[in-house]
């Protein structure tokens, strides 16, 4: 079986290919995994490093500029208008481009985790009459989501079913395939991440992160309460990712605001590849609100505070966090109230139950087989598209 697996943009639509990737090899490993991706997407190259994939395929796509709570005001945006208007072309360009490669490869079937690379694919399967398989992580559907949802064979959710805008016959809540490394944290494999990040074992630890390219409002929060909550709790370690083009500036700005002793103790990174370990090692998680993160933190069972960007299209990341926020599994503070991120994070860490609690109502909402109810989805819509043909 020839197999598709198309999306992009960021870190939380790849990573979840690779997981699906692993576990469909794993029951079919004759299976062609075709990785469709967009050019000039930084995010692709990790496909790339990945011996999953047969074969690594780029396309051109194009994006929707438009911003959450902005109204009508962004279509008198001139320079964003004119970017949307050739970005328009991209996709036409894209759809010709993915209808002809899927044509030539002989394709079963298409999963598309979504991003703007997944329209061009997505219909260029339809017009080859290849059945596609949309997933969703978040509880609104993202614009791409939308466009192809007509034509979809099944629609994956990571949400209970019923709150999605899709033909219920046709949808299946499967959760979001995560990374394998991320599973339940113990005591033992705890002590053995921190032995991994060189992180001494009675310390404290926060762990910072603003999802794949980082985020520079979350950034300089941190930063901003680092030298008060150094001073609180002389164990202390902050471990930042700070997405790849903040990581200079990061580091210097926490050399502008900690002694010697405190530079010390907090470590600042791009990107890591192994982000179960820091997460794993960690008392307490900061983060955006993006959805596989979260997943990834509810299998591990983390108490997370969480700031939700307020710009996203569909304010989908100011759900998640209420989401998890209404539940218990989280404590969420908005980018409006971001002066009381060092107070909420002191108050955490001095407070080892209400640590307990948050990650253990977290862990009751994480789904650790997603990648195997996706797998055999696509396996089962594939095999049905051979007997037909």
């Amino acid at each position: 079986m020839t197999i598709i697996l198309t999306g992009g943009g960021s870190g939380g639509h790849i990573t979840p290919l690779l997981a699906v990737a692993r576990v469909l090899k794993q029951h079919d490993p004759e299976a062609h995994i075709i990785y469709f991706g967009q050019k000039g997407d930084p995010f692709a190259k990790i496909t790339g490093d990945s011996e999953l994939f047969d074969r690594i395929v780029l396309v051109r796509a194009g994006k929707f500029r438009r911003f959450h709570g902005e109204g009508i005001k962004q279509f008198f945006n001139i320079p964003i208008m004119l970017k949307n208007i050739r970005d328009l072309f991209y996709v036409l360009y894209g759809i010709i481009e993915s209808t002809w490669k899927i044509r030539n490869l002989k394709v079963q079937v298409v999963f598309s985790r979504g991003g703007y690379v997944s329209v061009p694919v997505a219909i260029a399967a339809k017009i080859n009459r290849v059945p596609y398989i949309t997933h969703d992580s978040d509880p609104i559907p993202s614009l791409a989501n939308r466009i192809i949802a007509p034509g979809a064979a099944r629609h994956a959710v990571a949400l209970p079913k019923e709150i999605y805008p899709y033909p219920q016959t046709r949808t299946v809540t499967t959760g979001i395939p995560l990374n394998h490394h991320f599973v339940p944290v113990t005591e033992e494999l705890r002590s053995r991440y921190r032995k991994d990040i060189g992180l001494p074992q009675t310390s404290k630890m926060l762990f910072v992160i603003g999802g794949g390219l980082g985020s520079q409002t979350l950034n300089n929060a941190i930063v901003e309460a680092a030298s008060e909550l150094m001073k609180e709790f002389d164990d202390l370690y902050i471990y930042h990712i700070a997405g790849q083009t903040n990581e200079m500036d990061l580091k210097k700005q926490y050399e502008d605001v900690l002694d010697l002793s405190g530079q010390g103790r907090v470590k600042v990174y791009g990107f890591v590849s192994d982000v179960y370990k820091y997460s794993g090692a960690a008392d307490v998680i900061v983060s955006r609100a993006g959805a596989t993160n979260l997943a990834e933190f509810a299998i591990q069972g983390k108490p997370v505070i969480i700031v939700p960007s307020p710009f996203l299209t569909g304010g989908h990341q100011v759900k998640n966090a209420e989401y998890l926020s209404d539940k218990q599994a989280a404590v969420m503070v908005s980018e409006s109230n971001l002066d009381s991120l060092g107070s909420r994070v002191a108050e955490l860490l001095n407070n080892k139950k209400e640590q307990n609690i948050l990650g253990q109502n977290l862990s009751k909402l994480g789904i650790n087989d997603a990648s195997e109810k996706i797998a055999d989805l696509i396996l089962e819509v594939g095999n049905n598209d051979k007997k037909k043909s």
